[in-house]
């Protein structure tokens, strides 16, 4: 009697187990699929971002230089020195924008990376407020006072500054640019040359020889108001220097 018990007694625990093993077999393959998709997915990634930091496939094809005047666009690019393919990401724009700032004729550069592979460079050239004739040529002085580039003629349309070192760092040469800087447009046509020897003498020479005692760069918007109702009146010399007891001789 207890043979055929024993019987039927493996015969349900075998159809209860292959159930159970197919249904693993089936969650074993899900969770493999899985993780075969999370590989290849980390295995994209990992690839994309090799091609995109270390190789040519978002690399520099194109340096844009916009803003430039005077300085042609191969000038700025070789003091970029960036080197074609260079992969885009990974290009130091800091290092870029300081290289282009040290040209003597950039007032200001912003740097731009544009994908898939441009870098843009956006100047600002300096732009004349006069001219200083020294022994190795006409030296251009910015509104800043910054002494940035030489010519062999004076700079057309711009007055002639006379001092003897425009620097930015020149006391002589910050009353003159603050003057020039100051002077409203009516009267700019006629200053012939802005001079001083120091911060406090500053003298400018107008069309017909007239002369204007300006002082320092104190109250230059004042000063130009006054000196153009003086202009009115014939003279030679013009005394601005006080406003308030401006003179005519």
């Amino acid at each position: 009697m207890s043979a055929p018990v024993r019987g039927r007694s493996t015969r349900v625990r075998s159809a209860n187990r292959r159930p159970k093993s197919a249904e693993y077999r089936a969650r074993r393959r899900v969770i493999l699929r899985r993780r075969l998709v999370a590989l290849l997915a980390v295995l994209s990634v990992l690839a994309l971002a090799y091609c995109v930091f270390f190789t040519p496939l978002l690399g520099v094809r194109q340096v844009d230089v916009r803003g430039n005047g005077v300085l042609t666009e191969d000038e700025v690019r070789a003091v970029a020195a960036i080197e074609a393919g260079s992969p885009l990401i990974r290009l130091d724009l800091q290092e870029i924008h300081d290289r282009v700032a040290g040209i003597p004729r950039v007032a200001a550069v912003e740097v731009e990376r544009q994908l898939p592979g441009t870098v843009r460079l956006l100047l600002t050239e300096r732009v004349p407020i006069g001219s200083v004739k020294l022994p190795d040529g006409f030296h251009l002085v910015d509104s800043t006072g910054r002494d940035y580039a030489v010519l062999p003629a004076a700079a057309p349309g711009v007055p002639e500054l006379v001092l003897t070192l425009p620097s930015s760092s020149d006391p002589a040469t910050r009353a003159v640019v603050g003057v020039v800087n100051g002077l409203p447009e009516k009267l700019r046509p006629d200053v012939v040359s802005v001079a001083a020897t120091t911060s406090a003498d500053v003298k400018l020479t107008l069309s017909g020889n007239r002369v204007v005692k300006w002082g320092n760069s104190d109250d230059t918007a004042r000063k130009a108001a006054v000196l153009l109702v003086l202009l009115s009146r014939p003279g030679t010399t013009y005394d601005v220097s006080s406003p308030d007891l401006a003179t005519v001789s």
